[in-house]
């Protein structure tokens, strides 16, 4: 039997942590920002991903967590930004959302937001985004079954998360939780999966046109 593993790239000691986030801005500008700064836009920049990703609602009628582009920036985010960086930005994001601005989905935010039924999938949100970091870190971002691959364990760390701390609010039991924080969103996150899945081997695609021509 052939592993998944077997088609991921395979790449040198030296290229291990570099995503295609190292590539968004140009050498020129990155040169004059300064490395320090470089990570502080991405960062920054990542966090604006989420954000903007979290106004698109669709709400649900029978559970108080909603349907959310936030799947996608965060697994976009992540994978482009890699471990530390991914962590920081949605930290970033979660941190101005818990001061009261209104951050998080349907324009809310506030402490009281992480005690309802969507706070743990607000910090699933930083877990993911940290091993799908790790994992475009070490090149799984490179080939379409990788970085879905990626994709999937990101979004199967959320649920992790954000199902059992549903059923701890709300007092559900674990078919209700799956009922209500799981079943109704596989089909849309689905999609949101392929999509950022296909956005990172294209990105590298390009990078490497770029890179060939230069």
């Amino acid at each position: 039997m052939i592993s998944a593993t077997a088609h991921l790239p395979r790449l040198p000691i030296e290229q291990r942590g570099i995503t295609i986030a190292d590539f968004l801005l140009p050498i020129r500008v990155g040169e004059r920002m300064g490395s320090r700064l470089r990570h502080i836009a991405l960062i920054a920049v990542g966090a604006a991903v989420v954000l903007a990703s979290a106004q698109f609602v669709i709400r649900l009628p029978y559970t108080d967590v909603p349907i959310t582009g936030q799947t996608f920036g965060v697994l976009l985010v992540g994978g482009a930004l890699g471990f530390r960086r991914g962590l920081m930005s949605i930290a970033l994001y979660v941190a101005i959302g818990l001061i009261g601005l209104p951050f998080f989905a349907e324009h809310k935010g506030g402490v009281g937001v992480m005690f309802g039924g969507t706070g743990g999938y607000i910090i699933g949100f930083m877990v993911a985004a940290s091993v799908v970091g790790r994992l475009a870190e070490l090149g799984w971002d490179r080939r379409i079954l990788g970085a879905l691959g990626a994709m999937a364990i990101g979004n199967v760390v959320i649920y992790l998360i954000g199902v059992p701390w549903l059923m701890v609010v709300h007092g559900f039991d674990l078919p209700t939780g799956i009922a209500l924080g799981l079943t109704p969103f596989l089909i849309g996150d689905a999609i949101k999966l392929i999509l950022a899945a296909a956005a990172f081997p294209a990105a590298w695609w390009v990078v490497g046109r770029r890179a060939g021509e230069g």
